[in-house]
């Protein structure tokens, strides 16, 4: 059975948050999350164009950070942007972020 890490609310660190939406395609990930809330497959939520063992990094780093939850349902992995615990531990800081990543 497929284990992931998590960390607690209380260990999101401000580092690793802007660290991990440093990168353009982590970026247009959680943008994808946030905007199809419906469309959590790791693949439904990510550009086409990038390897699957890629894709899978980068959704590593998200949930190592603290960004986003992961589950497994069947052979597919769920995503959810963990919004609540990232505003709980910095208000305000990702709609900060989102708003201003096309400038």
């Amino acid at each position: 059975m497929v284990q992931f890490v998590h960390p607690a609310r209380q260990d999101i660190t401000l580092a690793g948050v802007l660290a991990a939406l440093a990168d353009p395609v982590r970026l247009q990930i959680i943008q994808g999350l946030l905007t199809e809330p419906a469309c959590m497959s790791c693949t439904a939520a990510s550009p086409c164009d990038i390897p699957k063992s890629t894709l899978s990094n980068h959704f590593r780093v998200l949930r190592e950070a603290g960004l986003i939850h992961t589950t497994k349902k069947g052979v597919e992995h769920r995503n959810v942007v963990r919004e609540a615990d990232i505003n709980a531990r910095f208000p305000g800081l990702l709609k900060a972020i989102l708003k201003h990543a096309g400038e």
